[in-house]
């Protein structure tokens, strides 16, 4: 059954409930939208932790490169702005 389908037959059973098991209802689908945008949170902080250690590997393999341009006399007045 489609996404309408399944809406259309819940609001068509939510019409023959009384009051207070529609509120049941209610709040129950308030608890799996919220569980459900928490496991979205999760999985989003999960992939930018990813890419987060991915960015720093990658500035950890080319600073052995880049050392000689950065460790030198010439460039060294600049050094007391990192501190």
């Amino acid at each position: 059954m489609t996404k309408k389908g399944l809406i259309h037959r819940t609001v068509e059973t939510l019409e023959k409930l009384p009051e207070d098991r529609i509120q049941e209802i209610a709040d129950f689908a308030d608890f799996v939208l919220k569980k459900n945008e928490e496991q979205l949170r999760q999985k989003q902080g999960v992939e930018k932790a990813g890419e987060n250690a991915v960015t720093r590997h990658a500035m950890r393999l080319s600073e052995s490169s880049l050392n000689e341009d950065w460790e030198n006399e010439e460039d060294s007045h600049w050094d007391s702005f990192l501190e």
